[in-house]
């Protein structure tokens, strides 16, 4: 199949509001889809959408080939989710939840409790009831429930929420693993792009409800622009420099102290050279490359005008 996840057309209104509104997409077998949004952009109502927690408005969901429908049960125990946060028996431990997990999911794999509390490194906590879990510790319990079962989709809702930045790398670097090595497909969402951007294949971008566009990271990579960045504390006389001495117009005043120059016929040094002739102060110049945050601030802007 040439996708492992896709949806036509979802809707999802509540009370009168679109939360999500005719919204298509594409999750490609064997990779990392980053579903991206600010916060309230909709992407936890299309996960509950997907996980079968809400059922839409209008549109549909296929999953391995099938369509999803309200008693869709054999479909979702391919699966493994975490939708915003993660819910225990809190006075069981760490892997007395696991075990339970795995009875009603009808799932029996020696050594698997195990192997998922050593994966996320609560070994140590395995014994210890959940309600003493730090928050941390809950959603590292929560990725461990998801993958227990060896599903062959992960839908992970911001799931590196409660983690230090430390934490958050080894997620990343697990998430890998999980897609490289075990072939499970995973879409994930953040509101945080530097998450996202060393790990996935593909993005989906969704603002408002919409979904504005989803494109692969070898494509946004091939895309990038070049551009010479500039910090000044005299960002108008630097501006003047720029278009009445070098003559150029493809640059743009991005803060009260930077500008970001387009135009690749110019080097670094000339715009330094000339900046210094007419007594402009360079904080710092330099050449650098669009990220996923620049294109991601660029298309979702182009969406609200």
């Amino acid at each position: 199949m040439p996708y492992i996840l896709q949806t036509s057309h979802l809707t999802k209104i509540i009370d009168g509001k679109e939360l999500v509104k005719d919204a298509n997409i594409h999750v490609k077998k064997g990779e990392i889809y980053g579903f991206l949004g600010s916060n309230g952009a909709g992407k936890t109502t299309v996960m509950k959408m997907i996980t079968n927690l809400w059922k839409p408005t209008e549109g549909t969901i296929e999953l391995f080939g099938q369509s999803l429908m309200p008693a869709s049960y054999e479909v979702l125990k391919r699966m493994g989710s975490i939708i915003e946060f993660p819910t225990f028996y809190d006075h069981l431990s760490g892997e007395e939840n696991l075990r339970l997990h795995c009875e009603y999911m009808g799932y029996y794999s020696p050594g698997s409790v195990e192997n998922a509390l050593e994966m996320l490194e609560l070994t140590d906590a395995a014994d210890k009831p959940v309600k003493k879990y730090s928050l941390g510790m809950k959603q590292r319990l929560g990725i461990a429930r998801a993958i227990l079962c060896k599903p062959e989709l992960l839908v992970l809702d911001e799931p590196t929420n409660g983690l230090d930045p430390a934490g958050m790398k080894k997620l990343r670097d697990l998430f890998k693993m999980l897609c490289t090595e075990y072939g499970i497909t995973i879409m994930i969402s953040s509101h945080i792009l530097s998450e996202i951007e060393s790990i996935a294949d593909t993005i989906g971008i969704i603002n408002h409800g919409n979904m504005m566009k989803e494109i692969s990271m070898k494509e946004i990579a091939e895309m990038n622009t070049a551009y010479i960045e500039l910090s000044t504390p005299d960002i108008k006389r630097a501006a003047y420099v720029l278009a009445d001495k070098l003559e150029l117009n493809n640059f743009k005043i991005t803060g009260a102290c930077s500008i970001r120059v387009y135009d690749n016929r110019i080097a670094t040094n000339d715009i330094s050279k000339a900046l210094t002739l007419n007594d402009v102060e360079i904080s710092s110049i330099g050449k650098k490359v669009e990220s996923l945050e620049d294109y991601f601030l660029k298309l979702t802007e182009e969406g609200r005008k």
